[in-house]
């Protein structure tokens, strides 16, 4: 049964199958067929070790298609160990577990193989009171040379390095051709929160607090519907030859830089330079606490060119006055070409005008939307009230959750194994509307006479 289940994964994940359907309701973009671990064995998660049986780990490192469900909550304290994903064919389903979900600490995801699902997890990978500038260095999330992946509903904060980015090699081989398949291509991200990248913190180069990287030649890139908060730079840096989709995300207090495109000469050297490609509709940027002033919403530095269509993209600083689209860095040629269609399609997404972003965003980004965490929503009301600042230490903000294991069946019968949807459409641990999280003198003053 193993081997039919494995071939049929395949014959769904080859281009032009007529089995090919959405991982799930709302997947979008060159990667939206994507079949993660659709018919393959159902792996549980039973604790919160760091490794071992009945471990997130162990379930993500199993070969074969696999879903992997929880049926435990809690936080996952990884010891500065990275959680690497190797073996293709899997669906990571964060929606199954009990309230209040799974976050991993002091670690991060790279993923380095191909049709992969990941949804509502979060990673809080932090300091963890490492010595500045001592060699700490890990990404909340990374995509490394692979493909057809899609990351949706997932929060990534306090990073040491990028928050959720898409990389590989540079140069695989010969052609661009080659150099496209051999780094990441067909990755979207979907519905994230991406906030707090710490800055002065023990990344070895310094000052390091970073959105997202789209790494050289990467292709069929998506950002739809994501929050990044409280970030120095890379809303997303967009590298040399790399294409992107950006619809409907919000950028809110980018320090230095909001959107930028980078070929840099030094890391190209006698390689033909291949010009970029980036779609921008219908998205946010607004200034906060720590935003340059007249900090345009796209940037252009190095020396390729880019090709560029932008349509219904706001830009506004903490007081709501209209900022710049473009600026550059550095005195070099590369230039900005404007075009006059999308380069990238939008097929399958709902776009929303600009002025409507920042309402519906603020509301399902993140895991678990419908239970989320206390940092969460920390930050997403900070988003909405003009307040936050970018900062180099999680106990500038907050500290590691710490709350305990939370126990519950996962019932086969209750969901669709398909798309990992509830038959019910109700998911673990939902609950009323998003409530700040008050203190207990705010509580008692908000309920009125007794």
């Amino acid at each position: 049964m193993k081997k039919i289940a494995l071939f049929l994964a395949c014959l769904v994940a080859m281009p032009g199958a007529a089995m090919a359907q959405a991982a799930f309701p709302g997947a979008v973009g060159p990667a939206a067929e994507t079949v993660g671990g659709r018919g393959g064995q159902i792996i549980r998660v039973t604790n919160l070790n760091p490794g071992g049986p009945g471990s997130f780990k162990a379930a993500v490192e199993a070969k074969g298609p696999r879903i992997v469900v929880f049926e435990v909550a809690g936080v996952i304290d990884m010891k500065r160990e990275p959680i690497e994903i190797r073996e293709p064919f899997l669906t990571i389903a964060g929606q199954t577990a009990p309230s209040p979900g799974i976050t991993l600490i002091k670690t991060g995801i790279d993923v380095r193989t191909h049709d992969v699902i990941v949804r509502h997890i979060r990673v809080r990978t932090g300091a963890d009171n490492q010595p500045k500038r001592s060699g700490w260095e890990a990404d909340a999330f990374s995509t490394v040379a692979a493909r057809n992946v899609i990351i949706d509903h997932n929060t990534f904060s306090w990073a040491i390095d990028e928050n959720m980015s898409a990389s590989g090699p540079r140069f695989t081989g010969n052609t661009v051709a080659e150099w496209r398949n051999g780094t990441s291509r067909n990755i979207t991200f979907s519905n994230n929160l991406a906030a707090e990248g710490l800055a002065d913190s023990s990344h070895p180069k310094g000052e390091h607090s970073k959105g997202s990287l789209v790494h050289d030649n990467t292709t069929g890139i998506v950002f739809y519907r994501n929050v990044w908060a409280h970030n120095v730079e890379r809303h997303p840096l967009v590298k040399g030859g790399a294409q992107v989709l950006m619809v409907n995300n919000l950028i809110y207090n980018p320090k230095h830089r909001a959107v930028h495109y980078n070929l840099m000469a030094l890391e190209w050297g006698d390689h033909p330079y291949v010009t970029g490609q980036i779609t921008a509709i219908g998205n946010v940027m607004r200034g906060g606490n720590d935003t340059d002033k007249d900090l345009p919403f796209l940037m252009i530095g190095g020396d390729g060119d880019l090709d560029y269509y932008g349509r219904d993209n706001r830009a506004v600083d903490l007081h709501g006055n209209k900022l710049p689209m473009f600026g550059r860095y550095g005195e070099t040629k590369a230039k900005i070409v404007e075009k006059q269609a999308p380069l990238m399609s939008t097929a399958g997404m709902t776009v929303l005008p600009s002025g409507q972003v920042e309402t519906s965003v603020l509301a399902t980004a993140g895991a678990r939307p419908w239970d989320r965490d206390e940092d969460d929503i920390r930050v997403l009301y900070f988003v909405a009230e003009g307040r936050g600042f970018v900062i180099n230490d999680e106990k500038d903000v907050s500290a590691y959750p710490s709350y305990g294991a939370v126990f519950a069946p996962f019932n086969e019968a209750e969901w669709n194994l398909d798309t990992m949807e509830p038959k019910s459409s109700r998911y673990p641990g939902q609950k009323g509307p998003v409530q700040e999280h008050l203190s207990p003198r705010d509580a008692d003053m908000r309920q009125g006479a007794k």
